[in-house]
């Protein structure tokens, strides 16, 4: 429309759920994305962690194009070929064995929303209680929202989906709070929208112990932790439990939206005809992209990248010295980087002025999640970026000591 600028549209056309966009970005390619006037940016946000291979990546892009030119949907009254092997990939790459099954969604809410009635199949009515952690995010649907730990955001919407109950995100509160009415237990691995915060040392190994004893389900949401981002396929591996379900979506889609629910052994028998379903979930066109993308992550042993590039940025971050940093936290490419001040709006601002897209997952918090398969070029790039953004805030922050 002659006199209006994009910003402008955004204000007439689309819903006010987020606060202002922050940029019009026209085009990617790798790490890197362009604005409508031409200007270069460094992503290392990679869509909050979910383009795994940058932008355009040629897996990517030929994946569409074939199967968009082949088979884009069918319903799930049938079965495609790419559902089946995506499906098959999963279970593989999760460690499920032959009893895992897979349920196909759209996205990570989605996952979690039939990971949620999951526990309600396996709780019925002797186990009414789902227990969840202060600070997790699981979605922004209704079921989703009552199992995140995040007050504000429920509090426009109560009353939630009653028994889930959140704990403090530690051993001692989850034993006190297990009994044999509870239905299941959900965890992020590292919760993310948190500020990257890591669950204690043994944590896991913890609640698979207490939820076997109790006969509860444990659920392990992977969403922003799977597809090779913390150095491992996903977040609960390095642990070494099994558990009975976990959810994943964001980067095994590498920007196709994509989720499922994965299920182990007994947990995949509680789902039967009519309890649950989706008319876009496992189409052949997400299936076939997000089959291409795990292939390339696991052909070019991008898990091994993350922690290797991983390691790197965490050095980068240190060796800069900055009076903001109090240190970082995550794995692989799962990165927060802990401010002494709350000022990670006005980093986050500063930098994109300098042409790097990072996030503040909270008031002291930046988060980095970058491609996977960065290298040393992207990380020299960063470096002097980041460390002029923090200079610029901390000069202008009376409560930073120099």
């Amino acid at each position: 429309m002659t006199g209006t600028t994009w910003r402008d549209d955004v204000a007439r056309d689309l819903i006010k759920n987020v606060g202002p966009r922050m940029e019009l970005f026209v085009r990617g390619e790798g790490a890197h994305m362009w604005d409508a006037e031409g200007r270069r940016y460094l992503d290392f946000l990679a869509g909050i962690a979910v383009n795994s291979l940058g932008h355009a990546h040629p897996v990517f892009v030929e994946a569409v194009t074939a199967q968009a030119a082949t088979l884009a949907h069918v319903s799930n009254y049938f079965a495609t070929p790419p559902q089946l092997a995506l499906a098959a990939r999963l279970k593989r790459l999760a460690g499920t064995g032959e009893t895992g099954r897979v349920y196909f969604a759209n996205s990570g809410a989605e996952a979690n929303e039939a990971a949620f009635k999951l526990a309600r199949l396996h709780g019925g009515a002797e186990r009414p209680r789902i227990l969840a952690l202060h600070g997790a995010f699981h979605g922004r649907t209704m079921g989703t929202l009552a199992l995140t730990g995040k007050p504000a955001m429920r509090a426009p919407f109560e009353p939630m989906p009653a028994g889930v109950e959140h704990l403090e995100s530690t051993i001692e509160a989850l034993e006190a709070a297990m009994g044999d009415d509870v239905a299941a237990v959900f965890v992020e691995p590292i919760k993310g929208e948190a500020g990257v915060v890591d669950l204690p040392v043994g944590y896991l190994e913890a609640a698979r112990e207490l939820t076997t004893r109790h006969g509860a389900l444990l659920i392990v949401d992977e969403i922003q932790t799977g597809a090779g981002r913390t150095g491992a396929w996903f977040g609960f591996q390095p642990s070494g439990i099994t558990p009975d379900a976990i959810t994943v979506a964001k980067g095994i889609g590498g920007g196709f939206p994509v989720g499922a629910l994965i299920t182990f052994g007994a947990a995949s028998d509680l789902f039967y005809p009519g309890t649950h379903g989706s008319t876009f979930g496992g189409n052949p066109l997400a299936a076939a992209v997000a089959v291409a993308v795990l292939g390339e992550i696991e052909a070019s042993d991008l898990p091994a990248n993350a922690t290797l590039r991983g390691a790197q940025i965490r050095q980068a971050v240190a060796e800069l010295g900055s009076p903001l940093v109090a240190g970082t936290s995550g794995r692989g490419l799962l990165i927060g980087v802990q401010l002494t001040a709350p000022v990670a709006n006005d980093v986050v601002a500063a930098a994109q002025e300098r042409g790097l897209i990072v996030n503040a997952a909270n008031e002291s918090t930046i988060r980095i999640a970058p491609p996977l398969n960065i290298g040393d070029t992207e990380i020299a790039e960063f470096q002097p970026l980041f460390a002029e953004s923090l200079a610029a805030v901390a000069a202008l922050s009376p409560e930073v000591s120099a």
